[in-house]
């Protein structure tokens, strides 16, 4: 995962808080989530801060999230699928945030049983593609949850067959930032089909994804600032 501007572990727990509360009205206020999902940020080796039980765009200034143990029972109030956060972060030391949404256009190509391939720019970061998990079941069981877990494997996403995705990175704020990116990707995939012309669209090498991913000059800083434009408590 890449090296960014954003916050590091053992920062502030305030910090941690204000990170994830704008990370969650980040999907909300750019489409990437509604009424339903979730925003994490690792807190050290054994547990993690999730937003607020609500609505993501809902989520006021300063309102505290909960502390999450990597291993064991969820607290009370914590929704159920949280537990997928849990089974990542207990096999991906080097992923520090997590975001579970729901992605318009990721979710129709899902019905597929397809993922966005890597044929723009946004797509490279999950060449060749992101994972699938093929199953509409919300994940409410740890078994379940591990299965999945294992599924993403060491990719940045997995996208839930018409049951949004669930994105990873090495900060919330990365982790943000790829849900906006997987969404760009699926456009351009249904674009694609749309077309009928698939066979005939270009997709990245894997040495081409590995060199356009990049993550310098504030690359996912830069959509950091544009995703919580506005927000208050920037």
């Amino acid at each position: 995962m890449a090296e960014t501007e954003f916050g590091r572990l053992g920062e502030p727990r305030a910090l941690t808080e204000r990170r994830v509360r704008m990370a969650a009205r980040a999907l909300a206020r750019n489409d990437l989530g509604h009424a339903y999902g979730h925003v994490s940020a690792r807190l050290d080796a054994t547990s993690f801060l999730v937003c607020a039980a609500k609505p993501m765009g809902l989520i006021a200034p300063g309102e505290a999230g909960t502390v999450v143990p990597v291993s064991g029972p969820l607290p009370e109030g914590v929704l159920g699928e949280v537990r997928c956060h849990q089974q990542i972060y207990a096999r991906r030391s080097d992923v520090n945030g997590i975001c579970r949404s729901f992605l318009r256009d990721t979710m129709t190509l899902s019905t597929f049983r397809m993922t966005p391939r890597s044929r723009i720019g946004f797509g490279s970061y999950f060449h060749p593609a992101p994972a699938l998990w093929d199953s509409v079941a919300l994940l409410r069981d740890d078994a379940d949850a591990a299965r999945l877990a294992e599924t993403l494997g060491d990719r940045r996403a997995i996208v839930m067959r018409g049951n949004g995705a669930i994105l990873v990175g090495a900060t919330v704020e990365e982790a943000t930032v790829m849900a906006f990116y997987l969404e760009e990707a699926a456009k351009t995939e249904l674009a694609v089909l749309a077309v009928g012309r698939a066979a005939q669209s270009v997709e990245m090498t894997a040495a081409e994804a590995k060199a356009r991913a990049v993550t310098s000059g504030r690359i996912f800083e830069r959509m950091w600032d544009y995703l919580t434009a506005g927000d208050p408590e920037r």
